[in-house]
């Protein structure tokens, strides 16, 4: 069956996912985590990509990831998070072969309604899993860097927050933020757009991706998916 093909957008955030080969572990302790984490705020940084949000998973990994003017910077930074991590710990297990499955999932996001909740459903990963009973209990995603004093703050800032203050204020706004947690019907839109690398948002915003990219892409359900990765550069 066609492989169902990933749209990125320059200068639009996109909700990322990228699975262990067969859903092994591909993260199996705190050392493995973190230097997954620092590989990400380096390759981002130098890449000129926007992190908004991530969640690092025993087995996968979530982003909420603006490419900038370049879309093709956002396969580059996840081609070179997965090498990384494929050789440390090939290197670290005396082993060979690949850790990570051959495709992430991509789906651009709307900002109007849909920016937010998307943040909310990546710092809610573990405690939907079932890992922990809070957001913050959990290490190994943003939450921790939106709402802790001293935290290296090299997260993009969140648009739509312009009204939360700053500092300590914008701190416990967040954390109610994502303390109210999120509907089911915003978390299986979010969750089964990902799933099928469709869009994530209204027909408005179907509208606006068509206007773009001069086609139209449905919302659609389960059935055969399109074969192409395409990556639109909008200066062309």
């Amino acid at each position: 069956m066609p492989r169902t093909g990933r749209i990125i957008l320059p200068n639009f955030p996109h909700h990322v996912v990228q699975r262990g080969h067969n859903r092994q572990a591909v993260f199996a302790s705190d050392g493995d985590f973190q230097h997954y984490r620092d590989d990400l705020r380096t390759v981002s940084k130098a890449l000129d990509v926007k992190v908004y949000a991530f969640c690092l998973m025993t087995n996968h990994v979530h982003f909420l990831l603006d490419p900038g003017d370049e879309a093709a910077n956002l396969a580059k930074l996840m081609k070179t998070l997965a090498g990384r991590m494929t050789r440390y710990r090939n290197k670290l297990e005396g082993r060979s072969g690949t850790l990570w499955e051959g495709r992430f999932k991509s789906s651009p996001v709307q900002l109007d309604g849909y920016f937010l909740e998307c943040c909310r459903y990546i710092d809610l990963n573990p405690v939907r899993a079932g890992m922990v009973s809070h957001a913050a209990d959990y290490a190994w995603s943003s939450y921790r860097y939106r709402t802790a004093d001293n935290a290296d703050q090299w997260l993009a800032p969140l648009a739509g927050t312009e009204q939360w203050g700053e500092g300590s204020a914008f701190q416990k706004r967040y954390a109610s933020f994502v303390n109210e947690g999120i509907s089911e019907e915003h978390y299986d839109q979010i969750h089964d757009a990902i799933q099928r690398n469709q869009l994530t948002g209204n027909p408005k915003f179907v509208d606006e991706v068509a206007g773009i990219i001069g086609r139209r892409l449905e919302q659609r359900g389960p059935g055969r998916p399109r074969k192409s990765s395409e990556a639109f550069d909008l200066r062309k």
